[in-house]
């Protein structure tokens, strides 16, 4: 007989068990190591023992890269949520509203401002954990409005990209979104400002189709996986094996399609180091003491009135 479940009245049985959180332990997709998750989160989610990068949210990667982990959150034009009236399994319009409340992000794009070592800078992260970064009409507007703001206050611009590609039920309007991505791109190559692209695991479709393989500096994390389709479509296709390694970031990097594979760890540096190369700056040894956080949460602000001092944490 078993006394807990027998004897123990509901209510105390219910004292006696113990919560455990779904995600106290990740298991390393490469090694198969199981690695506490609060070590992951604080190696910036590097697998410590295999170097595994895994995805990184949008506002974590923000976190990593502005000075003090502060920065303005630009605010983003509304666009039609449902235009098609998209339905398949389900609604369109319900698969939003769970991807929200489930990354808490608007869409798969969020647009900051702020300071990296002293020097202001516009970086949009892709969150593939938003619908699988897909880009979609929001998603374009906020790649636009970044580099339109980035063209204002003239400063360079980063973008961490990270999709699946383009948004299969905003069909049409989805696709128009690469061209007018590229005009965007080609207005700040006019400002002449930097603009530097990372490319993270997974960048394919329509992304790296646009933007994402546009930059003046292609940068890819290592094992980063990179490509317009898959390899078994392309293997199809063209009747041939692929060579081992086929759309990861060394390989590309071998072949000329990417400049540097950065460890996440690099990262930070090695984009300001590129921003003071690119816009001839005087090296920055320390800081400025004006970059201080001013309140715990970040401030959302139009474009036009983003200022260039006090960023909010």
């Amino acid at each position: 007989m078993n006394w807990l479940t027998n004897v123990v009245r509901p209510k105390i049985r219910n004292m006696l068990r113990r919560e455990t959180p779904e995600n106290l332990w990740i298991k390393c997709p490469d090694s198969g190591q199981l690695v506490f998750y609060k070590d992951v989160e604080a190696n910036q989610f590097v697998i410590p023992g295999s170097n595994y990068h895994m995805r990184m949210g949008a506002v974590a990667r923000l976190k990593s890269i502005f000075d003090n982990e502060t920065w303005f959150d630009v605010a983003l034009p509304e666009v039609t949520p449902d235009p098609l009236k998209f339905r398949d399994e389900k609604k369109y319009a319900d698969r939003i509203k769970d991807a929200r409340a489930r990354t808490n992000l608007n869409d798969a794009i969020k647009v900051g401002y702020g300071k990296l070592e002293g020097a202001a800078v516009v970086i949009a992260v892709q969150d593939f954990d938003f619908m699988g970064g897909s880009l979609g009409m929001a998603a374009g507007e906020a790649i636009v409005r970044g580099l339109e703001l980035a063209v204002e206050k003239k400063s360079p611009f980063i973008v961490f990209a990270a999709s699946g590609g383009a948004r299969m039920q905003e069909g049409i309007l989805s696709l128009m979104q690469m061209p007018r991505t590229t005009v965007a791109v080609q207005m700040l190559r006019e400002a002449k400002q930097p603009y530097i692209v990372v490319l993270t695991n997974p960048t394919t479709g329509g992304v790296t189709a646009s933007y994402a393989m546009l930059g003046d500096v292609q940068i890819a994390e290592p094992g980063a996986l990179i490509g317009f389709a898959g390899a078994r479509v392309i293997e199809q296709t063209i009747r041939e094996k692929l060579p081992e390694g086929f759309q990861r970031a060394e390989y590309l990097k071998e072949h000329g399609m990417v400049d540097m594979v950065v460890h996440r760890h690099d990262l930070r540096p090695t984009l300001a180091r590129l921003c003071r190369l690119l816009t001839r700056s005087p090296a920055l040894e320390n800081v400025p003491k004006s970059v201080q956080p001013v309140t715990s949460a970040a401030q959302i602000v139009s474009a036009p009135e983003v200022a260039p001092a006090a960023p909010h944490a």
